[in-house]
């Protein structure tokens, strides 16, 4: 059921030819903070709100993660009652929503400094005891040394404005000034000072509405070396789109979908003609140094990954005759095994069960490496700081 109901939304999300490793890798290189269900800029600040009146009320770690899911529950109805339907995380689940606003931005909080306890949220939960019992004094080991990592305080209250009166019973997802110019501080901090969201999030133009980063009206003012990492990324993007086509192609036929088959057969023509379109820079593209900004950025991309990685962008974008890809052996078979190797009796290619729940596209979406999301919450900041 869960497998079905995921199939509306498969379009985008599903990564189907195990590629999330670079597609993350990149992702998180230009934009660190963020995930894809991530949905406002003001939740970074939601979070932090709700846990420092947990930590001031001393809420015992036993009655922690029932306290703060009462008060993101809360939040939900409040949204609403504001009128804020985008981006209201668990409008429609309500008190059944499984994974909180709070999971969802726990790494973010950390990423941009405002987060300063260095686990997992669990571990923060079971830690609240211990932190109300060391307050004010440094906290020791058994050996009596100071822990390395735990502060006096969980999170980076300097600078932070002050929660809304009412809070969480009522809230909006409009950032004032003095919420802005807290994140924008927060991303700009050593560790994210340098990304792509650095320097966006001190721009002055918005709405940043483009489908990519590469299409945006802002794109010409990046810094040069970023945007050579963004041109490894719109390589990538675009060249591995023609398998994601082809796969969807092929079960298409095994489905019988001749509607179908004749949509994927044109979207393959589309996309042979973007890559012929830019083939000279594909030509120069240096996929050696592709590898090299991934394996720096610290992603752990499996080798069967980078094989097949490797041997689609050969067949794809050495091949003398691009239209006719769609029906080339090689390239099938390549997109067959991926998937068999990946899924084994799931594979949709040879399990007609598991091919009963493809919804017509599945992965089909071009890799934006998070754009869209980031792009969002940017326009949340960039918005409240042109109100200061």
């Amino acid at each position: 059921m869960v497998d079905a109901i995921s199939a509306f939304r498969e379009q985008e999300t599903r990564d189907e030819l195990g590629i999330g490793t670079i597609r993350d890798g990149f992702a998180d290189l230009f934009f660190p903070g963020t995930s894809t269900i991530q949905t406002r800029a003001r939740y970074f600040l939601f979070i932090p709100w709700m846990y420092l009146a947990l930590e001031k009320n001393e809420v015992s770690s036993a009655e922690a993660a029932k306290w703060a899911r009462s008060r993101e529950t809360a939040l939900i109805g409040a949204l609403e009652k504001a009128g804020e339907y985008r981006g209201n995380i668990g409008r429609e689940a309500r008190d059944k929503l499984k994974r909180l606003p709070s999971n969802i931005y726990w790494q973010g909080l950390s990423a941009w400094g405002i987060r300063k306890f260095p686990g997992s949220q669990a571990q923060y939960h079971r830690f609240l005891d211990r932190f109300y019992l060391t307050k004010g004094q440094s906290l020791l080991s058994d050996d009596k040394e100071p822990v390395a990592g735990f502060s006096e305080s969980n999170w980076n209250t300097v600078g932070m404005p002050p929660k809304p009166p009412g809070f969480p019973w009522e809230a909006s997802l409009e950032m004032r000034p003095e919420d802005s110019n807290y994140l924008k501080e927060g991303i700009l901090s050593p560790g994210t000072q340098s990304s792509l969201l650095g320097h966006l999030v001190q721009q002055k133009s918005l709405p940043l509405d483009s489908e990519f980063i590469w299409e945006s009206e802002c794109y010409g003012a990046i810094p040069e070396k970023i945007k050579v990492l963004v041109e490894h990324a719109r390589c990538f993007s675009e060249a591995i789109h023609g398998a994601a086509l082809l796969y969807n192609l092929m079960l298409a036929e095994l489905s019988g979908m001749e509607d179908s088959c004749g949509f994927y057969r044109e979207e393959l023509q589309n996309w042979a003609e973007l890559i012929e379109n830019r083939m000279p820079l594909f030509s120069s593209w240096d996929q050696v140094q592709f590898w090299k900004v991934l394996d720096t950025a610290g992603a752990r991309v499996p080798g069967a990954t980078r094989l097949f990685v490797s041997q689609w962008l050969e067949g794809a974008l050495q091949r003398p005759g691009l239209r006719s890809l769609a029906d080339d052996t090689n390239m099938r078979n390549l997109i067959h095994d991926r998937e068999r190797l990946l899924k084994r009796g799931q594979a949709r290619l040879e399990n007609p069960r598991a091919r009963e729940l493809w919804s017509g596209a599945a992965g089909t979406g071009r890799l934006d490496f998070r754009w869209k999301v980031s792009a969002g919450i940017l326009n949340d900041i960039l918005k409240g700081l042109s109100h200061a």
